[in-house]
């Protein structure tokens, strides 16, 4: 049983409008996995970094339009760093979060982890940072529906 004005906390992975009028809502976070298959790759046999960037900034639009409760489109990346190369056969997870909110925009941080399947190792291989901005029906930006102007 939760005591009266606390909040629930929502399971990874789920937004919930379950806190109290008082506090930030949770932050919002996005998860997916893919298997890297060979149309995927570079001529190296590793996920092509154009493929890894498309896969970053649409999980920075999921968890950014979640956050906005509208849509949102991405107006800056800042250093997304390559850190290890991801084999074909392997998978990876794409986990975004909103890390910070303004009026109309917000950074999301993007990673990608690889998982090799046979040995269960995980390692992070790719991170960067996305900026989002809110937008209305004519494209152009937007309050927030949901803000409340935070930093994680």
């Amino acid at each position: 049983m939760v005591p009266a004005g606390k909040a629930i906390s929502p399971p990874s992975g789920v937004y919930s409008m379950s806190f109290g009028a008082s506090e930030p809502p949770p932050p919002v976070e996005t998860r997916f996995s893919e298997v890297v298959f060979p149309e995927h790759a570079n001529h190296y046999g590793t996920l092509f970094a154009g493929t890894a960037l498309s896969l970053m900034a649409k999980a920075a639009f999921a968890a950014g339009a979640r956050h906005a409760g509208r849509n949102v489109v991405m107006v800056r990346t800042d250093t997304v760093e390559f850190r290890e190369p991801v084999k074909v056969g392997e998978l990876i997870e794409i986990v975004a979060r909103v890390v910070r909110s303004g009026r109309t925009s917000m950074t999301v941080a993007v990673e990608i982890f690889r998982e090799e399947v046979a040995s269960g190792q995980r390692s992070r291989a790719m991170h960067g940072t996305f900026e989002m901005v809110a937008i209305g029906e004519d494209g152009r930006p937007v309050p927030i529906a949901k803000n409340t102007t935070t930093t994680v």
